[in-house]
């Protein structure tokens, strides 16, 4: 049987941790990471960067106060047994490959699909909730029979897949046993949110699938999880912002010409809106470059005789020029004024126009009338980075084409710590009716 601890902190294990995002989240969210599991070199290497300590051979639970214990290995070679029910929230985002529209798209059959081991994790530790984050792929109609699937997966984790059965077969074994299920320590009660990240002030127009699932053991109130993971920004509270200027005081020095040019690009939006909804505005490209709002300083201009792939000593970290950016149909580029595109990984680690920006600088021949009047570059990897509303102390490692590929694969960090919140609120409302 099963020991709980009868301490009340929480604690946290991370699969498939990457760039840290959803770790960072969950630990700001009160969680004390016990084990981390990644196998991609450079995204080690960043979570070592930022304190993450190699756990060795020995399987070990960390005191408390010691660096987050990684384990650089295959997850399928991960042995997680002896933390058997040591751990309040299992996360992680199994490789999204297999479901994006990027990817190959062959569903349960593509060998990158990492939920089973997500499965097995909880047969092994017994978490008492889980938090998993997907692309909308997984929603598409062509997979949502299987998505529906991994539902009832999760729902009914020890009620292991024969090898031999095709998915569908398995599936009705899980229906079956649905319709008879009672409560119990290896049966989750399992949510699903479909999200945009630039609804909960993250920068980016980022659509996402997250999944959270408690153990149907526990009597957790629905309602609290709900109202935890409600939005709290939206484009309309935008468009009034910048309708009534309230969105240029926070940028008093933009030129005139700027403020124009949005209007005309962006104006149509506004007569959809009438109404004080309450939401705070969804911020923008150039709200995280600005520091949100006196949160962070703001990044300097990058001049456009050093788009040279060089780190400048005058210059932060990670804020490097870079030449080579283009436009052309469907290749077009985040303005400052709007949440900035989907941070993707991408082949080659640098896609197309979700990299490139406009700045404020209007080229030499272009009217104000055309539809890009301004200069253009690539994003630097701190200006992604705060997109991804990574914290301007956290080190990425590896070259440029690494580091865009790790935040186009993370987690945003105030994404992940929203709904990190709502399970430790949650949790913390189970033991405190005892």
């Amino acid at each position: 049987m099963v020991r709980e601890r009868s301490s009340t902190e929480r604690t946290s294990v991370e699969l498939f941790a990457g760039a840290g995002g959803l770790a960072l989240a969950v630990h700001h969210a009160g969680f004390r990471p016990l084990l981390l599991n990644e196998v991609m070199e450079h995204a080690c290497d960043t979570l070592e960067a930022n304190g993450a300590k190699q756990r060795g051979e020995e399987p070990r639970v960390p005191a408390e106060g010691e660096p987050w214990p990684l384990v650089r290995d295959d997850v399928r070679e991960l042995d997680m047994s002896y933390l058997s029910g040591k751990v309040d929230l299992l996360a992680g985002g199994p490789p999204c490959q297999p479901f994006s529209l990027g990817g190959v798209a062959k569903g349960d059959e593509d060998k990158r699909n990492m939920f089973p081991e997500m499965f097995r994790a909880i047969r092994e530790i017994q978490p008492k909730a889980v938090i998993c984050e997907n692309v909308r792929g997984l929603l598409r109609p062509s997979f949502k029979p299987y998505f529906d699937y991994i539902l009832r997966e999760l729902e009914f984790p020890f009620e292991k897949r024969n090898p031999k059965h095709k998915w569908f077969e398995h599936d009705a074994i899980l229906r079956e046993k649905k319709q008879r299920a009672r409560k119990s320590r290896h049966r989750y009660r399992v949510y699903q949110f479909s999200v945009n990240a630039a609804d909960y002030g993250v920068p980016q127009i980022r659509n996402r699938v997250i999944i959270v699932a408690f153990r149907s053991d526990l009597e957790i109130k629905e309602s609290l999880l709900l109202d935890a993971v409600k939005p709290t920004h939206s484009e309309e509270a935008l468009c009034r912002s910048l309708e009534t200027g309230e969105y240029w005081k926070r940028h008093p020095r933009v030129p005139q010409h700027v403020r124009e040019y949005v209007a005309r690009k962006f104006g149509h939006r506004r007569p959809l809106f009438s109404h004080d909804s309450g939401f705070k505005p969804w911020l923008t490209l150039r709200d995280a470059i600005a520091g949100f709002d006196g949160e962070y300083e703001a990044l300097p201009p990058v001049p456009w005789d050093r788009l040279d792939r060089k780190q400048h000593d005058d210059m932060p970290k990670e804020h490097i020029g870079w030449p080579g950016a283009r436009i052309y149909t469907g290749h077009t580029p985040n303005v400052l004024d709007r949440p900035a595109k989907a941070v993707k990984a991408g082949v080659h680690g640098v896609p197309g126009g979700e990299s490139v920006m406009l700045t404020d600088t209007l080229t030499k021949r272009s009217e104000l009338t055309s539809e890009y009047p301004y200069r253009y570059r690539y994003m630097t990897v701190r200006e992604t980075a705060r997109v991804m509303t990574f914290p301007d102390e956290w080190n990425l490692s590896g070259p440029r084409g690494e580091q865009m590929r790790q935040l186009g694969n993370a987690v945003p960090v105030r994404l992940g710590e929203v709904f990190a919140r709502a399970v430790a609120h949650v949790l913390d409302d189970v033991e405190s009716r005892g």
